[in-house]
């Protein structure tokens, strides 16, 4: 999907990220975030019990009813890093967003694709502008719960109500310390996510979805950085998610991942302006393209 088209893009080859199979030779790509002390709202302790804090990071969501999205997911594969970029609104009580999700500038110099906007909902994950023989005016739908590692990287920005409710799976969790995000105080916590617990722990409509993902990666633990505002709502979150050449999406062989190496995919989204209009309407059946998509 979006991670393959990035790596052949990073290697020169024709444009085909979405929709495709994640791809391989890719290094891992760790980024730390640390707390500072800047001061403000929030409070020097942790404001109680971390774990029931970041469980109740989707619920806190949902109340706030809609937010602005921005996304970034990077990796790095022969000393170069790419980063694709996702920018638009999402609903917290419909379970559906809109982002527009910009791939990076092609190394060879050749004119780079439109951005592709990505229509996030239960089960599926809808595309428009994605090539590869799709006319400009249609979508294209992907069941995500079909896709091995569960959409958590293969559209290149992860749901950001999912990236939520993954916390409800964390454990050796720890409070970091204040910070801010975007000139907001925040609490920082880090720990490690079960997927298989937060698949089980997951509501009904998402529940197969991160089944997927708990048997895709190379590891059943995700390692995050969550940033909570007063209010209990997520301002920033960031999942590091491992895979082996191969095995989430159905990659292609690589140098960097050959022999089940590992990949790893960094994957963070913020939010803000909590209550903004997100009126996303998910396209019409004659709106969704029912021909082949041209392998490129």
């Amino acid at each position: 999907m979006v991670v393959q088209q990035l790596e052949e893009r990073r290697s020169g080859g024709a444009r085909r990220f979405l929709a495709a199979p994640v791809g391989a030779g890719l290094a891992s790509l760790i980024l730390a975030t640390t707390g500072c002390s800047p001061g403000g709202a929030v409070a020097d302790d942790a404001g109680g019990d971390p774990h029931e804090i970041l469980r109740r990071a989707a619920a806190e969501l949902i109340d706030a009813r809609t937010a602005r999205a921005r996304t970034s997911m990077e990796m790095a594969s022969g000393g170069t890093r790419v980063t694709i970029r996702g920018a638009g609104t999402y609903d917290f009580v419909r379970r559906v967003g809109e982002l527009k999700v910009q791939l990076p500038q092609d190394p060879s110099g050749a004119e780079g694709q439109g951005p592709i906007t990505e229509m996030l909902a239960p089960g599926a994950l809808y595309m428009k502008n994605r090539g590869a023989g799709v006319p400009a005016d249609k979508w294209v739908r992907i069941d995500t719960a079909t896709l091995p590692d569960g959409n958590l990287v293969t559209g290149g920005a992860t749901d950001p109500l999912t990236a939520a409710e993954l916390l409800r799976g964390a454990s050796s969790v720890e409070y970091v310390g204040p910070d801010k995000v975007d000139g907001t105080a925040v609490r920082h916590y880090r720990g490690v996510v079960d997927l298989a617990r937060a698949a089980e722990l997951a509501p009904a409509e998402n529940r197969a979805v991160l089944r997927a993902a708990a048997k895709g990666f190379t590891k059943d633990t995700v390692p995050f950085d969550a940033y909570l505002d007063d209010h209990g709502r997520l301002r920033k979150i960031s999942h590091e998610f491992s895979f082996a050449n191969g095995q989430a999406g159905g990659g292609s062989s690589g140098a960097d991942g050959e022999g089940g190496k590992p990949v790893a995919v960094m994957s963070t989204t913020w939010l803000d302006a909590f209550g903004t209009k997100a009126a996303a309407k998910l396209p019409a059946a004659g709106d969704i393209y029912a021909g082949k998509i041209a392998q490129r």
